[in-house]
């Protein structure tokens, strides 16, 4: 099979972006292996052959639909209900390769799958299971519970409570003073953390895993002492609950690093704030020279993000503070963005190119900027980044490329100036630009030929030759220029050998 160019075949023609409907609906039949699934999960796809997934008889192939990103998400609503709850969990899960963003599931999916009480006919996984592998997905809005928290069902007000810390203050008062006892016990028992009592009767010793508790949880006088006792308050920088008299010792702490943290804290006193201006660290001077503009929690959070992490940082893109989430509860407001996105400081601007509410004319300021981090956040975050700053980034940071080819604005053209660049992932894009007027075939790397083989600017005669080719059948089975007549001859090649093509929505 190593030299037969079906397989390439396969996996050219389900990512092909002119392949129609009825071409890549046989790819869902089982003779098509692989392909098909990385189809259903690895591209966005037409209507009717959403269809066909969701009806799919192999579960195989609806599990592989439901990690789909680029398929509206609406669509996967029957998925959430699904017989098999391996196929329930793939959704929970969500897309595979733990992407930057993630979008979040709506509502109705959530609430399937956080109130079933049963698992899927096929007995592979428990609810709790499922329900776990949504908790840890990123796929759950900070939106959801809060809506949850006024529903009329004590039991939506229940689920409410599963994400204690997302909601507001007024919302878990009432939570804890609500009118039925099982809504009132679901919220006292999420509230423990901020009793100092309760935090200590649950956690007896400490060991790595009750580092979180230390670092949000409400700390009694003996835990705060065992703290500095065990050389571990260093977790106590970032939280909020902890007395000013042991704000102040960590502000004098001997590593830099512990009071650097503490110097964005904004209950921080201004005459520790003064001092720490003064530090002999460089470091520890720039967080506190930003302590002016800190007033709540959030705005902190924010800022930390802004100093802390440098130009090639992976870390996950968590959900956007929006208009509707101005709450300091939950995020800085707007204003403060915008009066961010034109600060002297470009730790304060940075701050403002991670957020994506921010308007076009402040994103066409912030793209020129002189400060590097500060492009490259934009790009990486806002919608709006312009195409020529998607390009610089992608080009000169290698460490955000997986995450730029998934962004809608990416540009797909006007490459061709890079087709002798050095690096070989910035070729394939050239080589794959319709502007380059030959493709370059014999490129030394052959990531390098299969972008080529896929420019539409190939003549026939040459895209025959390179079908081939199992060096370059696969770009060439990709290339949109490819006749719909031929994807589909190539097909009954690959899937008549082993069973009878499936040329219709499966049933």
């Amino acid at each position: 099979m190593s030299d037969s160019p079906r397989a390439p075949w396969l996996r050219g023609i389900a990512f092909n972006p002119a392949a129609p409907s009825d071409v890549l609906i046989r790819l869902l039949d089982r003779a098509a292996g692989e392909s098909g699934l990385r189809m259903c999960e690895g591209r966005a796809l037409p209507d009717a052959v959403v269809d066909a997934a969701l009806r799919h008889p192999d579960p195989v192939v609806r599990r592989a639909f439901a990690r789909n990103p680029y398929v509206d998400p609406a669509r996967l609503t029957p998925l959430a209900t699904d017989p098999s709850g391996i196929v329930r969990a793939w959704l929970a899960g969500g897309p595979r390769g733990y992407p930057r963003r993630v979008r979040p599931l709506p509502d109705a999916i959530l609430l399937a799958l956080l109130t079933a009480r049963e698992a899927g006919e096929d007995g592979k996984l428990t609810v709790d299971e499922i329900v776990a592998e949504l908790d840890s997905s990123r796929q759950i809005p900070l939106s959801f519970f809060r809506s949850m928290a006024g529903r009329e069902r004590p039991e939506l007000r229940v689920l409410a409570t599963r994400r204690w810390e997302s909601l507001t203050p007024d919302q878990r008062a009432r939570l804890l003073d609500d009118p039925d006892p099982t809504v009132r016990e679901a919220a006292r028992d999420k509230n423990w953390a901020t009793d100092p009592g309760q935090v200590e009767a649950r956690l007896p010793s400490f060991s790595p895993r009750n580092a979180w508790v230390f670092a949000t949880c409400a700390l009694s006088p003996a835990l705060i002492e065992q703290c500095f006792a065990d050389g571990t308050e260093h977790l106590l920088t970032r939280n909020k609950y902890i007395p000013a008299h042991a704000v102040a010792r960590l502000a004098r702490h001997p590593e830099a690093q512990v009071r650097a943290e503490v110097a964005t804290r904004p209950d921080l006193g201004p005459d520790l704030v003064a001092e720490l201006r003064q530090d002999e660290h460089g470091g520890v001077r720039t967080h506190a020279r930003l302590h002016t503009f800190i007033r709540t929690w959030a705005e902190s959070s924010a800022m930390e993000w802004g100093v802390d992490h440098g130009p090639d940082c992976p870390c996950p893109i968590g959900e956007p503070f929006t208009q509707p989430h101005t709450d300091p509860a939950v995020g800085p407001s707007p204003d403060w963005f915008a009066a961010c996105a034109v600060a002297e400081e470009p730790e304060r601007r940075r701050v403002a190119a991670s957020w994506p509410g921010l308007s076009a004319e402040l994103v066409e300021a912030l793209a020129q900027d002189s400060d590097e981090e500060v492009r490259i956040r934009l790009a990486c975050h806002h919608p709006l980044a312009p195409p020529h700053l998607l390009t610089e980034v992608y080009v000169t940071r290698p460490a955000h490329r997986p995450h730029l080819l998934t962004l809608p604005a990416f540009p797909r053209t006007g490459w061709a100036h890079h087709i002798d660049h050095p690096d070989p992932e910035v070729r394939a894009l050239a080589a794959a630009d319709p502007a380059v007027p030959a493709p370059p075939l014999a490129d030394p790397d052959a990531m390098v030929r299969r972008a080529a083989a896929a420019n539409p600017n190939l003549t026939p005669e040459t895209l025959e030759a390179l079908l081939s080719d199992p060096q370059t059948a696969e770009g060439a089975a990709a290339n949109p220029a490819l006749p719909v007549a031929r994807m589909h001859a190539l097909l009954d090649q690959c899937l008549n050998s082993t069973s009878t093509p499936q040329t219709t929505a499966p049933r």
